[in-house]
């Protein structure tokens, strides 16, 4: 299995993310700058590619939308051919912006040539850094989450000022009917005891469409999602995991990573 992890001025959590593919055995991880792997490697090299968290480019205009479009003049024949042959893509907060901007999620008919949906700026108008639960609400058709028992909750730190997923309001309930009938609608931010969040905040810490943390594509090869796994991947990683007499060797994050291995060795 072969991982390739983007990177562009203002990324981070690169690093964290490919610690993660490396402790579970995965050979080759490379974190690239987009350009380098325009120049120099085709995106058909590798099995898994990974959008990671950060500030591209500043944010600048909005979140997510500069780094799309670097990619959409770089990388997009390559990146069409990449998720037509069912390898996996997955966009970890600015990540999942950068994927929302391109069309590639929701992606009801496959990409769009216009952003299907938004990741708006917070509610609070502050930037969110904290804890959170998020419930597993699909069945079978991510890949990314299928070792997660549907109706597992979860928890991730999420990092963001802009992850507020809305769609348009005249869209809102057929595009959300459409989530469903899809099985696209993978996790939603919940309260500890797994009861819907519905919008209260610190819950949902964004305000969110439905408290939507995250989506697939139809084909369930492309994930986005605002919490980050990459840093609940290892136990010493939790806010408090200096109050267990055995901590945890490892965090729900590994969950996501080991769900990427799978597919990819049984699909190649």
């Amino acid at each position: 299995m072969k991982a390739l992890i983007l990177r562009v001025g203002g990324t981070n959590c690169d690093r964290e993310t490919a610690v993660s593919f490396r402790d579970l055995g995965v050979g080759q991880v490379d974190v690239l700058h987009t350009k380098r792997v325009a120049r120099e490697r085709s995106l058909l090299d590798y099995h898994v590619l990974v959008f990671p968290g950060g500030f591209a480019y500043g944010d600048y205009v909005r979140s997510g939308v500069i780094w799309a479009k670097d990619v959409e003049v770089n990388l997009l024949d390559d990146l069409t051919r990449f998720i037509n042959e069912d390898r996996m893509v997955l966009g970890i907060c600015n990540g999942f912006q950068v994927l929302v901007e391109l069309g590639l999620l929701p992606g009801f008919k496959g990409r769009s040539d216009f952003p299907e949906a938004v990741l708006a700026p917070n509610t609070s108008n502050s930037y969110e850094c904290r804890w959170v639960y998020v419930k597993k609400i699909s069945k079978a058709n991510c890949l990314f989450t299928k070792l997660v028992p549907q109706g597992e909750v979860l928890r991730f730190p999420v990092a963001h000022g802009e992850g507020r997923f809305l769609f348009p309001k005249e869209k809102e309930a057929e595009y959300l009917e459409t989530l469903y009938e899809n099985d696209q609608l993978v996790l939603r931010f919940v309260k500890p005891d797994g009861s819907p969040a519905n919008g209260e905040y610190p819950y949902n810490p964004n305000g969110a469409f439905h408290d939507i943390a995250g989506i697939c594509s139809p084909e369930g090869n492309v994930f986005g999602l605002m919490p980050h796994p990459e840093r609940a991947f290892f136990g010493w990683q939790l806010p408090d995991w200096t109050r267990d007499e055995q901590p945890q060797q490892y965090g729900h994050g590994k969950a996501i990573f080991e769900s990427i291995i799978q597919s990819v060795e049984q699909r190649f």
